[in-house]
């Protein structure tokens, strides 16, 4: 994927319906709360000396502007004059490097747009694969597609973030998670009473969907039963392609209504029983959809 389409990606640009604005991209805690007293780009640049490259830009225009020299702008009132330079040109690449690891992704994303040579340093793959470890921590899910071959550690940040939003599951999310299973409170006492969750007497039940559309359960589940058991997703649209309904639904039970969670887990369920994904992001080859869904 070029670099460019990398950073429109990024901002949210070229995607229509599906595109997220770069505030709510940089809204993800991605950074640890170790790194949090560096975040900021703009103020660490101002505590070493150098003015930030978006402020630089427009007083090196003012000046021009108003002076003609590009090279200076005008003091604080006490007769000292501020000479403006590129901080990668001072600092160097190297050093660059380093100050994008530890400010957030948002940060770098504004500097892509700086210059080409900001955008080279600050589309790094070795850059954003620190950013995207960081990004990943306490998830349950990994996108599979973000971890593909040939894309750009950008583009895989990016999508990431995308598919944290998206709350259209897939076949593919049914039968590549373990899911956790417990009735509600409102379920029949009965069968609460044979329920680990509530009696606190084991591990939770567990059920796996397959590719096939069957659905099974371990061996000896005394809520199971043996009998045979099926699923099926339901998808309805109304103009402009926009979700008007959807659901997943085993047997003839009613349908179960799907919530995403913070930490990127699924969530089906209703008046009767519930469904939870198992976090497994240690997976190999990520989970979910090969191609991205809205």
């Amino acid at each position: 994927m070029p670099q460019s389409l990398d950073c429109l990606l990024f901002l949210g640009i070229g995607f229509g319906s599906s595109s997220v604005p770069l505030a709510e991209v940089a809204a993800e805690p991605e950074v640890p709360k170790e790194r949090e007293e560096a975040t900021d780009i703009g103020t660490f640049f101002r505590k070493c000396g150098i003015e930030p490259p978006v402020e630089e830009k427009r007083k090196r225009w003012r000046s021009k502007r108003k002076k003609g020299n590009e090279g200076q702008v005008g003091g604080d009132g006490g007769g000292g004059g501020v000479l403006l330079q590129d901080p990668l040109e001072v600092l160097g690449r190297d050093l660059m490097m380093k100050i994008f690891s530890n400010v957030d992704a948002r940060s770098v994303a504004l500097s892509l747009v700086v210059s080409r040579s900001w955008h080279g340093v600050a589309c790094s793959d070795s850059l954003w694969s620190l950013k995207c470890e960081e990004l990943w921590v306490g998830k349950a899910h990994v996108p599979r597609f973000s971890l593909a071959r040939g894309i750009s550690k950008l583009a895989a940040y990016s999508l990431s973030v995308m598919d944290g939003k998206r709350n259209r599951i897939t076949r593919d999310d049914l039968c590549d998670h373990v899911w956790e299973f417990h009735f509600t409170k409102t379920a029949p006492v009965y069968w609460r009473n044979l329920d680990p969750y509530w009696k606190g007497t084991g591990p939770l039940m567990r059920r796996y969907f397959h590719p096939d559309g069957s659905l099974t359960a371990d061996t000896g589940d005394r809520v199971w039963g043996g009998h045979e058991c099926c699923y099926s997703i339901v998808t309805s649209f109304v103009g402009n392609g926009k979700i008007r309904e959807h659901y997943v639904r085993v047997n003839r039970w009613p349908q179960m209504t799907i919530r995403r969670k913070e930490d990127w887990s699924w969530e089906m369920s209703n008046s009767i029983y519930c469904y939870s994904s198992i976090p497994d992001a240690h997976k190999e080859g990520g989970t979910g959809p090969l191609l991205f869904l809205v």
